[in-house]
């Protein structure tokens, strides 16, 4: 699309007023805005795809620390795919697909150091990489170290990091991979094509239970996206020199309030006496993963060994509706909306 073919005004999505309980369309509002004009050292992307993640429900209820709340009467914001459209300072070409930050909007003025070329060449799939694979496949390869043998349970198994997740594993050498998630048709599909050779579902009974019949010797990792009881259980059933990896905490996100402190109670003896190691992980401390991960998710999306579960919806207009169903578990794998 060149400058001159622009349109005068664009469609972005601004959140009405902060969530204390579950997300609605009444929060959300499509307004349309003046085209923005990109300066010196910034360029003009138009969106293609946006991502809608869990933490947005949080950012959502204004207390998200620390991630910067969404602001009522502004636009939200969130990774996306896009394409230059005008690049004044000559760093980037019109025509160029970078990831950007601000998604929930048709364009975006973005800083030139804000935007990322993709390699296309890795990673062929515009789509895949919207992926939350780079987490999953951090936190299980440096945070907590998988090796031949291990045996893994990744709670929120069916998100857009778990359902990486029990594949990645796999691929890292477990010989047994447990996942968490919220009803039987979600872990019907995480045993039959997500690399889960077990499931416990939330609801079916304490979860200590459910994860002592599914990993009977105990585990000796941890993937946590969850938090709360799921995170209690792990501990009750880890193995000596475990390692804990700590990516989320749905069972604060996507609670009542949305809020982003998710306080449980761990049992230090135990802790000590199995020598059990926790480690947060996060991807922005590790900006070389993104072009690791890229590499490998390209190979095996190339070679047939992994799959990228996702749901598209299309059109700006549907990213509220994408979220809502998001916090209300109607989806496996990552969320994306297409403009």
């Amino acid at each position: 699309m060149s400058p001159t073919a622009l349109p005068a005004a664009q469609r972005e999505i601004r959140l009405v007023r902060h969530a204390e309980g579950e997300p609605t369309s009444r929060h959300f509002v499509v307004a349309e805005v003046p085209m923005p004009e990109p300066g010196p050292g910034q360029v003009l992307v138009r969106t293609r795809l946006m991502a809608v993640t869990a933490a947005m429900r949080m950012q959502m209820s204004g207390d998200s620390k620390p991630m910067p709340p969404f602001v009522p009467g502004r636009a939200l914001w969130g990774s996306a795919v896009g394409q230059v459209v005008a690049a004044p300072g000559g760093g980037f070409t019109p025509g160029e697909l970078v990831h950007h930050r601000y998604g929930w909007r048709e364009f975006a003025v973005v800083d030139e150091s804000q935007v990322r070329r993709l390699d296309l060449d890795a990673l062929p799939d515009p789509a895949a990489h919207l992926s939350q694979g780079a987490t999953a496949w951090g936190a299980l390869r440096r945070a907590a170290e998988v090796r031949p043998g291990d045996t893994v349970f990744v709670s929120g198994a069916a998100g857009g990091v778990g359902s990486m997740a029990g594949q990645l594993a796999r691929r890292l050498g477990a010989a047994r991979v447990v996942g968490s998630t919220g009803s039987e048709r979600k872990a019907s599909r995480l045993r039959a094509e997500l690399g889960y050779d077990d499931t416990i579902v939330r609801g079916a009974g304490p979860i200590e239970r459910q994860l002592r019949r599914a990993a009977p010797d105990g585990i000796d990792v941890l993937l946590d996206t969850v938090g709360g009881e799921q995170l209690t259980a792990a501990l009750a059933v880890a193995r000596p020199d475990a390692r804990f990896a700590l990516v989320g905490a749905l069972s604060s996100q996507l609670g009542a309030t949305g809020g982003s402190t998710a306080p449980v109670e761990l049992d230090t003896g135990l802790i000590i006496t199995r020598r059990v190691a926790l480690r947060g992980f996060g991807l922005h401390a590790h900006p070389d993963l993104p072009q690791e991960w890229a590499k490998e998710f390209g190979q095996g999306l190339r070679d047939g060994s992994l799959v990228f579960p996702h749901a598209l919806l299309k059109g700006i207009e549907q990213a509220p509706r994408a979220l809502c169903e998001l916090t209300q578990g109607r989806h496996i794998g990552a969320v994306l909306v297409e403009l």
